[in-house]
């Protein structure tokens, strides 16, 4: 499992970043996701780090979110560096590869923001 962290309590327009370390030996060259969910919704994938490095994100995260990832110590770090955040991206947030897989799945970090 891949478990994410550094979820909290913000107002909106606020930011957090949130951290996923992942062993390098099995995800060195797997695109790595951020993903949300929300009560009664789908789990969506927010933004995607590619193993070549490059970056995509969800129409609405766009220029509010940066994912990044580094390799340090046997280990792929994962974050997401969210800023003028709004309470509709209240939500719990995960990491997983890109396509997912349901073995990764973690409990997620909440992030919920007050208007």
């Amino acid at each position: 499992q891949l478990q994410a962290s550094g979820g909290g309590l913000v107002h909106a327009g606020g930011s957090l970043r949130l951290s996923c370390a992942a062993p390098m030996g099995v995800f060195r060259f797997k695109h790595l996701g951020w993903y949300r969910q929300t009560p009664g919704k789908q789990r969506e994938l927010v933004a995607t780090a590619t193993a070549l490095g490059s970056t995509n994100y969800s129409g609405s995260m766009k220029g509010r979110f940066t994912i990044s990832r580094a390799n340090a110590n046997n280990t792929v770090y994962l974050q997401l560096q969210m800023n003028s955040l709004k309470p509709e991206d209240t939500a719990i947030y995960y990491c997983n590869t890109v396509p997912s897989r349901a073995e990764y799945w973690g409990q997620g970090t909440l992030v919920t923001v007050s208007s």
